[in-house]
């Protein structure tokens, strides 16, 4: 037996539909015209989400304003099919790509008919027409910008945040255990100056904690939400007053301070929020590059490496070389932040596609963002449980890297002067002889002058 179909039809005439199908004929023509990534590259799960929040809010801000049209009939079923798509009951009705019109028309009619239809369902009436009634003092090129800044800023808000301030947290942990372990500092890849464990692992530590600062303050930016701005930016078709009322119901709906934007005609042309935001997460990204390669660097070995401080050992690292295990974790940490550079480069050309009234690049803009938000968070996640909690000094490999680290002899330049220090720096190096034996053959000092002289715990 072949698949059931109903008729559906719009303003361009009637579509046959999937008959267990709530969506309409506007997303059946943009499924059957944009097979592209099909099944794979779907409207992002948070857009979905940020579109039933926003029009659950809509249809209580049109039934404040305009009671004769949004009766208490009609906003009770938009609420209860939108609380259906909050709960995930309807997540098989949103099958269109990223890759559709520019200004994600296409999906904001998805919602439209599938609330309309599962609406209908749900009251045992014909209520509810998607345009007229779901969309009611809407447009999408004012409902994606804002669906946008919600899904964007509660991903920061649940996800990326927490994720951040976690590792952070247990950065500090580390940082407060490792307080009396001395080791080498190492600048340009080259041996440099004692420094404390506790002192490197604060550097990441801190870096985070800015990266979090920074995220908080992009965050307030994407508060501001375009709705209310309808077609071009003038408002047209929405009463005063609903911009407002819809984002109060947003915030209210969320606990994140959302408000309606002051000027409609930067809301929906303008992506600067976003590409400000991301900026943000590229920081992150950056920093957690950093933070991961320094510890597989510090963990290389087991013997013919660093080897100067252990991390868990998750699972076997090669199919040919028996025994060995690789740092996984800090893999995994380092290809996220790439991609998430890759995805600050789109959001930055999507955003400055802002033609005349509307920027027309906005799926895309918004699967990067929210893809780097997604896969940051859950990094950071895995990061922090199957590796940084796990680390532990290799206190005896760091004393001896300590010892024989050249750079102790930049305790002696203020006693015999900057250029006899080099020399007996180059000496050592050349001899493969300790300092004290340099220094001493090289007449600068006594061996108990140079002991007098060389303290690397004074150098921290």
């Amino acid at each position: 037996m072949g698949e059931a179909y109903r008729a559906e039809h719009d303003s361009m005439g009637e579509v046959m539909v999937p008959a267990e199908r709530y969506w309409g004929a506007q997303t059946e023509r943009s499924r059957r015209n944009f097979p592209i990534g099909a099944g794979r590259e779907t409207m992002p799960p948070e857009i979905i989400r940020a579109f039933a929040l926003l029009k659950k809010a809509a249809a209580e801000a049109n039934a404040a304003l305009l009671p004769a049209r949004m009766t208490e009939e009609k906003k009770a079923a938009i609420t209860a099919a939108a609380e259906e798509i909050l709960a995930g009951k309807l997540n098989g009705e949103f099958p269109l790509v990223v890759w559709q019109t520019g200004s994600g028309t296409q999906s904001n009619m998805n919602l439209n008919e599938v609330i309309a239809n599962r609406g209908n369902e749900i009251a045992g009436i014909k209520l509810l027409h998607p345009n007229d009634d779901v969309n009611m003092s809407q447009s999408s090129n004012d409902t994606f910008p804002t669906a946008m800044h919600v899904a964007a800023a509660l991903a920061l808000e649940e996800r990326v945040l927490p994720a951040a301030r976690t590792l952070a947290e247990t950065l500090r942990r580390l940082e407060e255990e490792n307080g009396d372990v001395l080791k080498s500092g190492r600048t340009h890849l080259q041996d440099a100056t004692p420094i404390r464990f506790s002192q490197e692992i604060s550097g990441w530590r801190s870096s985070l904690e800015k990266d979090v600062e920074m995220i908080a303050e992009a965050e307030k930016h994407l508060q501001a939400l375009a709705i209310g701005g309808t077609a071009v930016g003038t408002g047209l078709n929405a009463p005063a007053g609903f911009d407002r009322l819809t984002a109060e119901k947003i915030a209210a709906a969320t606990g994140v301070p959302f408000r309606a934007a002051e000027n409609k005609f930067h809301a929906l042309t303008s992506r600067d929020e976003m590409v400000y935001a991301h900026g943000a997460l590229k920081a992150l990204a950056c920093d957690l590059m950093k933070i991961a390669n320094d510890i597989r660097w510090l963990a290389s070995g087991p013997r013919l490496g660093l080897g100067e401080i252990t991390i868990p050992e998750n699972e076997p690292g090669s199919s040919i070389m028996p025994g060995k295990v690789n740092p996984t974790q800090c893999e995994q940490v380092t290809m996220v932040a790439a991609r998430v550079m890759g995805n600050d480069v789109t959001v930055g050309v999507a955003a400055s596609q802002g033609n005349f009234e509307l920027n027309v690049f906005m799926p895309v803009c918004a699967d990067a963002f929210l893809q780097s938000a997604r896969l940051l968070a859950d990094s950071m996640a895995s990061f922090e449980e199957r590796c940084v909690r796990g680390i532990r000094p290799n206190r005896e490999k760091m004393a001896e890297n300590l010892n024989r680290s050249l750079m102790l002899v930049t305790a002696l330049s203020p006693v015999i002067g900057y250029e006899k220090a080099a020399k007996t720096a180059q000496k050592a190096f050349r001899d493969g002889s300790s300092l004290k034996e340099a220094c001493t053959a090289l007449g600068y000092m006594t061996e108990a002058e140079f002991d007098a002289a060389l303290h690397p715990e004074e150098m921290v």
